[in-house]
């Protein structure tokens, strides 16, 4: 035991709306408007210490629940399993290292409350197991970052033995027939202390919806001072990377947006793109006849694709597809179906070579399934889940210390540019893009370097608040 140790002995949340200036399309629907959830922990350590942590996470409910059901049944689910979890996360008796707490809870409790859920709406969709993934990341989220308040270090400083109780050996195993070990080895071994680096590329998100020339404009355009066609963008913020939103279910469409998009990168000079089919494909040849077309008509294009993000359907177990032809062709990376390192293994199973990591699945899993990807030697992203003001922090954090394929994706600026204004004026980098980049050098505190004290936001009456 070690007298850092922390439980949970309060918690109180928060939902924040937050409204797009322009449309942002998820799978087969588009949103206007998202709600933050914020929750502010306390902690207690053993030895009777006491230090507050802050975790927000947006409740995406098309991507965490893509479904025919109205979208406010799903948003009203969402923000009901916050507040159990609020309760939950109060009375729980874990203790220890955030990471260890986290993964008890992950791990034992909150399967429990998704049945629990689930069988409380007899004859409705099920909740998802990503959904409540994302529900939870935030308390997770806070934990990590009061513990580095407690400790009064950054909270990538505290994986490691002087902190935790547990190795990697005790939540992680091996793929069968390596040569890998996780015995005696902690997250530090895999996950930098400090950040590899202070500025990264930043990728921008080409939605389903967006306009990426001007032949596409119409009266209802946003006219706010920000850009709204895909050149503009290139040219304000110097970007260098692209996402790509494609249909996955319409090949012709999905090819000439790429064709179209990568004509522009080039006579824009951006240097690199990525390909996301939103889990809708179902069979590999829909891609591998995508890139080999790409490869043939447009060689320049084809080569400037770094890798391909997530065509086949969320639960892997479920759809277990062999995915080695596309992988061959460049590499592929799981996102929706990184619920953990163990999806994560079976994923490099079936043929995935990368994994896109998000912190809306809650730190603790992210860093889990950073260390166990990596000890198999396969590549890291980070992705976004267009983060605001304070969920862009840890999420920024993260692609600085495990170390990525190519920079961080962060698209909030697109979307709600003016979400993140109170925030800005302490961390002005990381909530706008220059010269194709985000500058994280005013995350220097403990935990996660909020600084939330400087932000001058008013937040609203808490929708809930425990203490024990």
């Amino acid at each position: 035991m070690n007298p850092n140790d922390i439980r949970c002995v309060g918690a109180e949340l928060y939902f924040l709306p937050v409204h797009t200036r322009v449309p942002l399309k998820f799978g087969r629907e588009t949103v206007s408007y998202v709600t933050c959830a914020r929750v502010k922990v306390t902690v207690e350590s053993r030895d009777g210490r006491r230090a507050i942590g802050w975790g927000e996470t947006p409740l995406s409910v098309t991507w965490v629940w893509p479904s025919a059901m109205g979208y406010e049944v799903r948003h009203g689910v969402l923000k009901n399993f916050c507040g159990r979890l609020a309760k939950e996360w109060t009375h729980f008796d874990g203790q220890g290292h955030p990471l260890e707490v986290g993964h008890d809870f992950n791990k034992h409790t909150l399967p429990k409350l998704v049945q629990e859920l689930n069988r409380g709406r007899p004859g409705m969709e099920p909740m998802p197991w990503l959904a409540a993934l994302v529900c939870n990341s935030l308390f997770d989220i806070a934990m990590h970052d009061a513990y580095g308040r407690l400790v009064r270090r950054p909270i990538y400083s505290t994986y490691n033995a002087d902190f935790m109780n547990r190795g990697l050996g005790d939540f992680l195993e091996p793929a069968k027939g390596t040569s890998v070990s996780f015995s005696g080895r902690y997250p530090n071994d895999f996950v930098s202390r400090k950040p590899l680096s202070r500025n990264l590329r930043a990728w921008h998100l080409v939605g389903g919806v967006d306009k990426i020339d001007r032949s596409e404009g119409t009266a209802e355009d946003p006219a706010d001072g920000y850009p709204v066609f895909l050149p503009d963008w290139i040219d304000v913020d110097g970007l260098k990377c692209l996402k790509i939103k494609l249909r996955g279910n319409d090949s012709d469409w999905d090819y000439q947006r790429i064709v179209k998009i990568g004509e522009i990168a080039i006579a824009k000079k951006v240097e690199w793109l990525t390909a996301d089919f939103n889990c809708t494909v179902t069979n590999p040849d829909y891609v591998n006849e995508i890139l080999d077309r790409l490869c043939l008509e447009h060689p320049r294009v084809y080569g400037m694709m770094l890798y391909v993000e997530q065509p086949f359907p969320y639960e892997l177990e479920k759809n277990r597809i062999d995915v080695h032809s596309v992988s061959a062709r460049k590499p592929l990376f799981l996102d929706e179906s990184a619920h953990d390192w163990e999806h994560v293994r079976l994923g490099r199973e079936l043929g995935w070579t990368g994994v896109a990591l998000k912190t809306c699945k809650t730190q603790t899993g992210a860093i889990l399934s950073a260390c166990w990807a990596k000890a198999h030697g396969m590549t890291l992203m980070v992705q976004d889940l267009t983060n605001p003001m304070l969920a862009q922090a840890p999420h920024c954090l993260l692609a600085a210390h495990v170390g990525t394929i190519m920079g961080v994706e962060t698209n909030a600026m697109q979307f709600y540019p003016e979400a993140s204004r109170p925030e800005m004026s302490v961390h002005p980098g990381i909530y706008q893009r220059r010269g194709g980049e985000v500058d994280l050098m005013s995350l220097t505190g403990n935990g996660f370097s909020y600084f939330e004290d400087q932000v001058n936001r008013e937040l609203p009456t808490p929708e809930s608040s425990y203490s024990r």
